[in-house]
Formats: structure tokens, sequence, C-alpha cells
């Protein structure tokens, strides 16, 4: 199996929605890709598989000497050997890498976040630096699409939060903020025993709330310019809008179960909104003409 072979393996095995955005990229960009969603999930599973915290650790420095062999041209990692050539052709820097990994090791040491300022942190390193990197494969020519990458980032982070809360709360981590448990008269306990209560689907109401705004800042921030170009990521806002839609429908049942949406339905989604977003590229040009 090749290292690019691997990489495609492991973003598939993983049935996620951004597996279904890379589908209509060219062939150089859907390689780099899915291997920088391959470097994520293999960071991701050592907090999450690994129930020694101190193994883990030694693990995730091991990733962080693997990347430094990335850029020294030595890795020895299917998914190190992938972006060998990545990193040379999108100029995605050792330091984003790096970022990750630190915000995959917060939840070795974190369980809990005391204000939406705590979690923004943590967001920006698992997600929003992602959609950096993902903007740099993607291509722009308006800095201004990197404020739009950051912002998306953070949006999909927060429909995360909420999609996950009770499989987070089965793990023993809470990533609603303290305060605003506090501010919906919410207890830990309440979400850790899965009680939903109309307190808890207020409480949920108002986290759906924020991803939305999170959403129309992103698109709001993306030039017209460079919105063909970062395609992909408007495919995965719409997966991800739509399980957020579903989870409103479901009156923010996320303590009793997680809602996610099929496999076909993903298809469609993502075949729906790379028609739309041609189709607009297209009207653009013709209008410019």
């Amino acid at each position: 199996m090749t290292p690019d072979q691997y990489c495609q393996e492991k973003a598939a095995s993983s049935g996620s929605s951004f597996y279904y955005s890379f589908m209509f990229l060219p062939a150089d960009q859907r390689q780099a890709i899915v291997a920088l969603y391959a470097f994520c999930r293999e960071v991701d599973d050592v907090v999450d598989e690994c129930s020694d915290p101190g193994l883990a650790r030694i693990k995730l420095q091991w990733w962080r000497d693997e990347v430094g062999k990335i850029f020294d041209g030595t890795p020895t990692q299917p998914v190190a050997l992938a972006l060998q050539q990545t990193v040379k052709e999108f100029n995605l820097p050792l330091e984003h890498f790096l970022e990750i990994i630190d915000g995959m090791e917060m939840d070795l040491n974190q369980v809990r976040y005391q204000s939406f300022k705590e979690l923004k942190l943590y967001c920006h390193r698992v997600a929003s630096v992602v959609g950096l990197m993902a903007a740099e494969i993607f291509g722009y020519n308006d800095h201004k699409t990197l404020d739009y990458a950051l912002s998306l980032g953070l949006a999909f982070q927060l429909t995360n939060i909420l999609r996950d809360v009770r499989e987070d709360a089965m793990r023993g981590r809470i990533y609603l903020p303290a305060d605003e448990l506090a501010q919906f008269e919410v207890s830990e306990q309440d979400i850790l025993a899965g009680r939903q209560t109309e307190s808890v689907t207020r409480l949920m109401e108002f986290q759906a709330k924020r991803a939305h705004d999170y959403y129309q800042k992103a698109f709001e921030q993306l030039p017209e310019s460079d919105r063909y170009k970062q395609r992909s990521g408007i495919i995965m806002a719409a997966i991800y809008q739509a399980t957020l839609t579903e989870i409103e429908k479901d009156n923010y049942n996320v303590l009793k179960h997680r809602i996610k949406l099929t496999p076909l339905r993903k298809l469609w989604l993502a075949w729906k909104t790379a028609r739309s977003e041609k189709r607009r590229s297209k009207g653009l040009k013709q209008a410019a003409a």
C-alpha cells in the first residue's frame, strides 16, 4: 500500500462529512487535502483511542518529531510520507501542524472550559488552523479568504461539539463553557447523566445559534473572487449546516442520541452544492465578459 493509498483508506473509513467535499477537487488538491485530513485523524485517534494519558503524550511527541522529519525530508510514517509533497507544493508551515497537535493534547490536560474564550482557543487549534491549511490547498487570491477559513473552522467545531455532547460526556469531557451552563441553570451532572431538561434544551439552542452566527460570519468574509476555489469548504458547510438543522428539528435532544446524516444524503448535498457553485461561477464569468 502506497502512502497516498493509506491516506485515502484512512479518510474514507472515517465516514466524515469532509471526505465528501474532496471528491470534486482536481487530483493534486485531492491528494493534498486527503493527506492533511489523514494526519488530523491520526493525531486525534491518539487521544481518543489511548486510555493511558501518559502514553498518549508520548505518541503525540512522536508525531511532533515526525512532523519535523517531513520538513527535513526523513519521514517514516505513511501519512508523513504523503505529506512531503503537499507541504512543498502548497507551502504549508510546520507551525500549523504543531499547533494542531497542541490542540489534540489539550484533550489530555483539560476536560472542562470555563468560558467561550477558553473554548475558542481549543477550536482554533483543532479546527481553524486546519481551515487555514485547507484554504492554502484550495487556493485564493484575496487574503480575506483566510479570515473566512478561520471562522468556518470555528463553525465546524462548534457544530461538532453540539452534535457530540453525549459522546463526549461519556468520555468525561464537557466542552460547553461552564459560565454558560450556569447562565442556563444546567449542572455538569445534567450533562454527564444525559438529563434532557428544558434548561438543557435552551442551552443547546444557544450553542446552535452561535454556530449559525459563525457560518454567517464566514460567508460574509469570503470574497466572491475566491468562492469557486474554496468550493470544498462550501460543500462541507452545506453538510454541517444540514446536521445543525436536523439537531434543531429534533428539539436539541443531543443528550439522548447523536444526530447524523446518511452517506447518501451527504453525497447528494455535496453534488448539489458543487453543481450550484459551478453555475454561480459560470454566471459571474459571463456577467464580467
